[in-house]
């Protein structure tokens, strides 16, 4: 056997689902979806509706990928985050310009 075939320990190889630099599937998909909103701000909800994965949201901003935007007074618990730098660049985007979180509307 050559021993350039197995990897003995150490990191996850660079194509890995665990692989630390690469967003897994579901955090891709809720990363993406910052890319069309105003100022990267990232879902509360996926697209059928369901809140989204809290454990998703926790990782991307461990990853330095979503930072927290603003809080929402109605859910405090609930994150409202924004695409991080990083994250666009996990995506292969260029990252863009910062953004400030929404104005509150006075009445």
């Amino acid at each position: 056997m050559g021993e350039g075939r197995y990897r003995t320990g150490g990191a996850p190889a660079a194509d890995s689902p665990a692989d630390p630099a690469r967003p897994t599937e579901p955090q891709r998909r809720y990363l993406a979806r910052g890319l069309t909103e105003p100022g990267g701000k990232l879902p509360l909800f996926d697209g059928d509706g369901r809140q989204v994965a809290r454990k998703t949201v926790e990782a991307c901003r461990a990853h330095g990928w979503a930072e927290s935007w603003c809080a929402n007074p109605i859910k405090p618990d609930w994150l409202v985050c924004k695409l991080a730098p990083a994250g666009y660049r996990a995506l292969g985007v260029e990252p863009k310009r910062d953004a400030a979180p929404p104005a509150r509307r006075s009445r």
